[in-house]
């Protein structure tokens, strides 16, 4: 009976210790009307989120000081990077700041990305992403040069095409270029890696009539992306991100039509399943991405003073 009791002592010890180093997941979000910053959410499952108290970073950075669609990403030092929306209105760049807690974070930056053009109407929802075979970040962002695309109904101050730059060190940037170009408005993408040069480009088609998601493939994150699917969510949808959880990934967009959030749960990006009966967010929740964190990272956002 003893030795009985004793393994089964250590099997309770290896399961509960497992449990504790397995990373859980981490959503970031922000609140109207835009200017209490930083709000965060955690998952053990991926599907059920718990909302953390408070704002954990104040927007100080560009002429409207708020923070809209933070993005963020862990790098290969654990170190977290995140960029957000700095002005809904005007603006030629986007915020920047990192952290190793989550709690502490650098100096807020402004880059102005889009400083060589003067006509510029906007710099909207930066997504960041590590490329782990160049080994840099990849930032994308929607903006509007109004007459410089050819557009459907849309205003010319709402004719959107995507944008990026690259960086290794947040201190010196590529040049800016065009990132998407599918021949309609669009914004609010995703860059996922689905495996070697594979990989998926979520998006909103903007254009007056859509304002959906939709998918399109490539082989590098960078491009180019084939023709875009058919849409995978209704009308008046968008902020998409994707997390892998166990086999499949799970896309979540806000619904914002429906004024709820929604996710599809897909192994491939070509069949989906509904799974929003699945979920649960904490109220208010907005556009945001999906990173993952230690327990340890976890225990002390919750036990911040």
């Amino acid at each position: 009976m003893k030795k009985i009791f004793i393994i089964l002592t250590l099997s309770f010890f290896a399961v509960s210790y497992s449990q504790k180093k397995k990373d859980l997941y981490l959503f970031t979000s922000f609140r109207e009307p835009a200017t209490e910053g930083l709000y965060l959410a955690y998952s053990e499952d991926g599907y059920n989120w718990k909302g953390l108290e408070g704002s954990f970073l104040k927007p100080e950075i560009g002429a409207s000081k708020i923070m809209r669609d933070p993005s963020i990403t862990k790098g290969a030092d654990g170190t977290y990077h995140m960029v957000w929306t700095t002005d809904w209105k005007g603006g030629n760049g986007f915020g920047y700041a990192s952290s190793k807690d989550l709690i502490h974070w650098s100096e807020q930056q402004y880059i102005p990305v889009m400083k060589n053009e003067p006509e510029v109407v906007n710099v909207w929802a930066p997504e960041i992403f590590y490329d782990d075979v160049k080994k840099e970040y990849i930032i994308i962002w929607a903006s509007t040069i109004p007459f410089r695309f050819e557009k459907g109904v849309e205003e010319e101050k709402n004719n959107h095409r995507m944008y990026y730059v690259t960086t290794k060190d947040f201190k010196t940037f590529s040049d800016t270029k065009l990132y998407y170009e599918p021949g309609f408005s669009v914004i609010d993408c995703v860059i996922v890696k689905k495996g070697k040069k594979d990989y998926v480009l979520v998006l909103k088609d903007n254009t007056r009539p859509m304002r959906n998601i939709k998918v399109a493939f490539g082989k590098s994150p960078l491009g180019p992306f084939e023709k875009s699917s058919e849409p995978l969510t209704e009308y008046l949808s968008e902020g998409p991100t994707v997390v892998k959880v166990g086999k499949n990934w799970l896309l979540y967009y806000d619904n914002y039509g429906s004024k709820n959030y929604k996710a599809l749960s897909t192994t491939d990006f070509v069949h989906f399943e509904d799974v929003s009966s699945k979920i649960s967010l904490p109220e208010g929740h907005k556009h945001g991405t999906i990173t993952t964190i230690s327990a340890d990272v976890l225990k002390g956002l919750i036990d911040r003073k």
